[in-house]
């Protein structure tokens, strides 16, 4: 029988799950969990549910799947401990070095791959389930007959989100909300950049949307077929839901998994039903129906869930509380509805419960929260007929006491790789002589990574020690010498030898995809290449135990030496650091011995968003920006789309203090952007010269990612100051205003002057406070053109057509500082 799973972000919504017939119930403690921002449980709560559901043969899985700096390796560890001691069914992990700390130090912990994880092939199972995976949660962007596939090809067992949110990214690789504040997807701090009302520019003016919030995935309708493909498990998202809506969802395909076998469309009906009172956004089935985005993205949706009421027309004071009259919807709501209000300009939003009701001929006043008012939106969330009381499972907690302990975690030096036979007649004619070996495959300097052939010809002007080139339709037919290698000056050979070349792999590796990239890179290794880098567990599977050399590419994160070491199990001793890590943690995680190993990234424009399909036809615009005058381009083709900042990431004047650190492999990534000749000499000139450039951001190399604590420390330390200055003021007989202090904690990441906006006006963050940036604000977007369609720094190979209207072009990238 197929597991029904269901989120449970406090007791109340685990009564829910429970009451309504949940099979399994998965919840996050204090930390972490990729919702933070949810309840979460407590020690004693979380001991004494573990033992009331186990009472009732249902299970607990805990959520540990967001990725570990190095300084939190021991707590980890210390967690984990804890948590093998309580007995829970299975952890549900993201970071690698969490499942190589279990697996060294608890091999009993029954680990779960998370969806976070990017797992969506076969290949990707298999590789997890080698490393002691029991589950995997696969991707959200599959469909049914990739689903059956993997199925037939893996012994691991599946779980399948069935249910609520999506994110338009695919399966843990957003990085937009961790680049505008440090509020990392990773680190369960999402701010929802993808609910944001954005601003595009278009032929003849502006268009305003939300043109990136998806719709909630509902596949009530598919779950017979997902019954029948072998599926164990049916994830029901919605920890940070209500318990109402908890049940409602779980209560409906509760019945649909009771009942299908024996009348699957009077079932189907019922659970339909039952779903109407799902007040959320409105439902795709995603892949299920097509690989389309028009039936995925609304831009006409307010990011929020909810059934319109419409907006607030009238506001009145009414003694201590404020009404309002709204406008534009269809029901009347009522004392003890729950709403959701949203300011037009999309600055707050905020749940109310109503009240009061006060009926007049002019209409329904009902109060509001303050901070709202004339022409903002108005959601009904639940109705108070919705609420219902379930049974409690949680009792009296004073005998549940265990909390982690305070043991060590042993020290874990990391190896210096093994000696690799030589791979090519290079190689072999140098073996034996200094600086033959493994590294020397990838010397000391920079590396240069771009997405067509085109381009490789570009960074000729100034050639790097090894190329980079994304392997692609376009450029895979070039790379076999099955197409003629065409650029600016004329036709001819890859500028760059087979041992010079480096091929990256995408790290979004679906299922339909799997089979056609394995011949791919069959014939790749057959034709002489022996240089990739993999993004994703899928790409190991393919090539490792090859006698190829692999790198593990940003995309399997390294924040910390575990991590590292699992990916050292795995036979790769190479690895580029993660494009959101911070300085402090890059070397807090590396010991000096390894640091050669490592790559640093330290130019980009990193795919904030990486989407599995192509953006709706009336997208016809390139450049938009958000509220905060943030600006961004995005990218379709028919491989997927982009959405890239237009203030690069860069730390290429940073390159002598990574030098001085031990890390000298440096790599300058172009991917998916057309490389302008001006822009390339000016960033190679910084990484030389060490000089600063301007109109680029920091992202989090200096604050790191933002931490709740760290800022709540600092707001005492400063209240603490303001009232020692404030005493010492009062002392002296100054009977000044009082209370503002020198002192300043630091912005994310908890050092002196982060979070202050630079110079120019640095844009503010999604979590509200200014983004670290060497220099002013994002260059001003060009006028609109089709998507995909800019010039510089547009997309890889995509410039205008002639004669089409559009894009003005860019201003030729950051320049350097005077």
């Amino acid at each position: 029988m197929a597991e029904l799973l269901a989120p449970a972000g406090n007791p109340e919504a685990l009564d829910a799950a429970i009451g309504e017939g949940a099979d399994a119930v998965y919840l996050g403690l204090k930390s972490f969990n990729a919702r933070l921002r949810s309840s979460n449980f407590a020690w004693s709560q979380f001991e004494a549910t573990v033992e009331a559901l186990h009472k009732r043969a249902k299970k607990v899985l805990v959520t540990v799947n967001t990725v570990l700096q190095e300084n939190e390796t021991e707590r980890m560890y210390r967690f984990l401990e804890y948590l093998n001691r309580i007995g829970p069914d299975g952890l549900i992990v993201q970071d690698f070095g969490v499942l190589n700390l279990a697996r060294t130090h608890f091999p009993n912990l029954r680990i779960h791959a998370s969806t976070q994880m990017n797992i969506a092939s076969a290949r990707a199972a298999n590789a997890m389930s080698r490393s002691g995976v029991s589950r995997v949660v696969l991707a959200r962007e599959l469909g049914l007959p990739e689903v059956r596939e993997i199925r037939e090809r893996t012994s691991c067992e599946l779980e399948v989100f069935v249910h609520g949110a999506l994110c338009v990214s695919e399966s843990g690789l957003c990085l937009f909300s961790s680049f505008l504040g440090g509020k990392s997807a990773n680190r369960g701090m999402c701010a929802q950049a993808c609910r944001r009302l954005y601003t595009a520019e278009v032929n003849g003016g502006t268009r305003q949307g939300y043109f990136f919030s998806p719709n909630d995935l509902q596949l009530i309708d598919r779950i017979p077929d997902l019954v029948q493909a072998g599926v164990n498990s049916f994830k029901i998202e919605g920890r940070m839901k209500s318990a109402e809506y908890v049940g409602t969802v779980v209560s409906a395909y509760r019945y649909v998994l009771d009942n299908w076998e024996r009348d699957r469309k009077g079932s189907l009906e019922t659970a339909r039903r039952i779903l109407a009172n799902d007040f959320a956004r409105a439902k795709t089935r995603y892949w299920y129906d097509s690989s389309h985005a028009e039936n995925v993205l609304n831009p006409d949706q307010a990011g929020g869930t909810g059934i319109s009421l419409g907006t607030i027309d009238k506001v009145r004071e009414a003694g201590e509380t404020r009404e309002a009259l709204l406008r534009g919807g269809s029901y009347d709501p009522d004392e003890g509805d729950s709403l959701r209000f949203h300011k037009k300009d999309d600055s707050a939003r905020e749940s109310h419960k109503i009240q009061k009701v006060t009926v007049e001929p002019a209409g329904r006043w009902l109060d509001i929260p303050e901070g709202f008012g004339k022409g903002d939106s108005v959601y009904l969330i639940q109705t108070k007929a919705m609420s219902r009381r379930y049974p409690r499972v949680l009792g009296d907690l004073s005998s549940y006491r265990s909390q982690p302990g305070g043991d060590r975690l042993p020290p874990l030096q990391l190896e210096k790789p093994p000696v690799q036979a030589p791979v090519t007649a290079a190689e072999r004619a140098t073996a034996g002589k200094p600086g033959a070996g493994k590294l020397s495959a990838f010397p000391e300097g920079i590396y240069v990574q771009v997405s067509t052939i085109e381009d490789l010809y570009s960074i000729l002007m100034d050639r790097p020690v090894r190329a980079i080139l994304e392997l692609t339709a376009e450029t895979l037919p070039a790379l076999l010498g099955e197409a003629s290698v065409s650029h600016s000056g004329g036709a001819g050979t890859l500028p760059f030898s087979k041992r010079e070349l480096i091929i990256s792999l995408d790290p979004f590796l679906p299922q339909e995809k799997e089979d056609g990239l394995s011949t791919a890179l069959d014939r790749l290794v057959e034709n002489g290449y022996v240089n990739f880098i993999v993004n994703n567990p899928g790409h190991i599977g393919m090539l490792r135990n090859r006698g190829l050399r692999l790198i593990a590419g940003p995309y399997l994160y390294t924040f910390n030496r575990w991590s590292i070491d699992w990916l050292n199990k795995q036979g790769l001793w190479q690895w580029i650091t993660p494009l959101e890590n911070s300085r402090d943690n890059l070397e807090a995680s590396i010991d000096n011995s390894c640091r050669e190993q490592a790559f640093v990234t330290v130019y980009a424009y990193p795919a904030l968003f990486r989407m599995r399909f192509s953006l709706p036809k009336d997208y016809t615009f390139t450049f938009f920006s958000d509220r905060q005058g943030g600006s961004f381009k995005a990218l379709s083709t028919q491989e997927g789309s982009y959405v890239f900042p237009e203030m690069p990431f860069s730390i290429a004047d940073k390159t002598a203090v990574l030098q001085k650190a031990g890390f000298r492999r440096y790599v300058v990534d172009f991917s998916k952007t057309k490389v302008d000749r001006q822009e390339y000499r000016a960033v190679m000139d910084s990484l030389r010269k060490g000089t600063a450039l301007e109109g680029v951001s920091r992202f989090n190399w200096k604050d790191g990612f933002y931490d709740p604590d760290r800022i709540e420390e600092y707001r005492q330390m400063n209240e603490r100051a303001s009232e020692r200055s404030s005493a010492a003021l009062k002392a002296k007989g100054y009977r000044g205003k009082g209370g503002d202090s020198a002192a300043s904690g630091p912005g994310r990441g908890g050092r002196k002057g982060a979070g202050k906006p630079a110079s120019g006006g640095a844009r503010e963050g999604a979590a509200g406070r200014a983004r670290d940036s060497n220099a002013g604000s994002a260059r001003k977007p060009a006028r609109s053109g089709k998507t995909g369609q800019s010039d510089r720094p547009g997309p890889s190979g995509r410039s205008r057509p002639a004669g089409k209207p559009g894009s003005a072009g860019r201003s030729g990238g950051p320049k350097k500082r005077g």
